[in-house]
């Protein structure tokens, strides 16, 4: 507030400083002018009174001070009497508008572009921060091809730039970057299904039969893996085999989470070729647990027992649901058979040993869950 206030006067000192002559009386330039040259003439007769120029010196100088005199004269009776100086009233009423005005403008202006609560930055920190919005991607990338000329054995470098590689467009870049860090560091199911989308989008979305190669590939490591799986359907579909395609896609739905932020897609392509999506897995959710607890220990079988029993039945088709183990283990515990969910944990761990991270998670459930050991 008290800098708002310094703000205030210090704008209203200067408009008053500029705009205080326009309320002061001004009087019309015509008897200004006369006034000067009569007060000429007499200077001029007390100079030859007191015998300090001559008498033809007098003479001229009069002749000229007195030509000067009329010339005033005649331009102050010809001048029209709405050439004057505007009224006293209209200047001070247009200086006290400035002096409103202005500042209430200024006010306005400031505040719709900025904010007095804007912390000041240091000069230091301001360039570090404009050289850091100035590094583009360009630069990056070819700061990293830089060190991968010096270190050409660095997978880990050609691992990070392929992706980078991939959004930029560069789709051959990416295909080799993909291929260095096979060679160097291995293959895995992750790394050739990557190398199959890159050799699919260097070839402007069809999957080519290199692709198909290093898909198949990725398969043979991990039968599991969704992107290997997701490109094959897909290049059956460009080999006009539909109903290839649509097998591949509903055996991806099939016991998939309802949650997997991938089946949209997959239900998007198999409607694409005719195919009919699966139904959302039936197993009991968290509400319909709650409510059996509730129900009549009759009731309650009749219900809970169906779906468990359906569940049950999914999950030894297809152990990778980590959410339906969950539910199958919550379900036994509400029907007061520890034994059941203690095993349905056991298989639970066998079935997701191949992914760690679910795993642990699986883990972290059983924990909570009380039916470790």
């Amino acid at each position: 507030m008290t800098l708002w206030l310094v703000f205030a006067l210090m704008t209203a000192a200067a408009i008053f400083a500029v705009l205080w002559p326009l309320s002061r009386r001004a009087e019309a330039r015509g008897g200004s002018d006369i006034a000067v040259y009569r007060d000429q003439l007499d200077e001029i007769a007390r100079d030859r009174a007191a015998g300090l120029i001559g008498e033809a010196e007098a003479e001229a100088a009069k002749v000229e001070v007195s030509r000067r005199l009329i010339a005033a004269a005649d331009a102050a009776e010809r001048e029209p009497a709405d050439k004057g100086p505007a009224p006293l009233w209209r200047r001070r009423a247009t200086a006290v508008a400035a002096l409103v005005l202005l500042p209430l403008g200024a006010t306005a202006f400031y505040l719709s572009v900025g904010s007095p609560q804007i912390p000041g930055a240091p000069l230091a920190e301001r360039r570090a921060q404009q050289t850091d919005q100035n590094r583009s991607i360009a630069t990056m990338v070819a700061q990293v091809e830089a060190h991968l000329e010096r270190n050409p054995n660095d997978a880990r470098g050609y691992e990070v730039l392929a992706p980078v590689y991939m959004r930029l467009g560069r789709f051959t870049d990416a295909v080799n970057a993909r291929r260095k860090v096979i060679a160097i560091a291995g293959e895995t199911a992750q790394r050739q299904s990557d190398l199959g989308e890159a050799l699919a989008a260097s070839a402007n979305g069809i999957v080519t039969e290199e692709a198909k190669g290093a898909f198949d590939q990725a398969l043979k490591l991990d039968s599991k893996d969704l992107k290997a799986r997701f490109f094959l359907g897909l290049a059956a579909e460009q080999d006009g085999d539909r109903t290839k395609a649509a097998s591949i896609w509903r055996d991806m739905l099939d016991g998939a989470p309802a949650d997997a932020p991938w089946t949209a897609m997959v239900r998007e392509a198999l409607t694409r070729v005719g195919g009919t999506p699966p139904a959302a897995a039936a197993g009991p959710s968290a509400a319909d647990v709650n409510a059996a607890a509730g129900l009549s220990e009759q009731d309650r079988n009749e219900m809970v027992r169906g779906m468990v029993a359906r569940l049950a039945d999914r999950l030894k088709q297809n152990g990778a649901d980590l959410d339906g183990w969950r539910r199958l283990m919550r379900a036994y515990l509400v029907l007061g058979e520890r034994d059941k969910a203690r095993a349905a944990a056991d298989d639970a761990k066998r079935a997701l040993a191949s992914d760690p991270d679910d795993l642990k998670r699986i883990e972290d459930a059983i924990k909570e869950m009380g039916l470790e050991g």
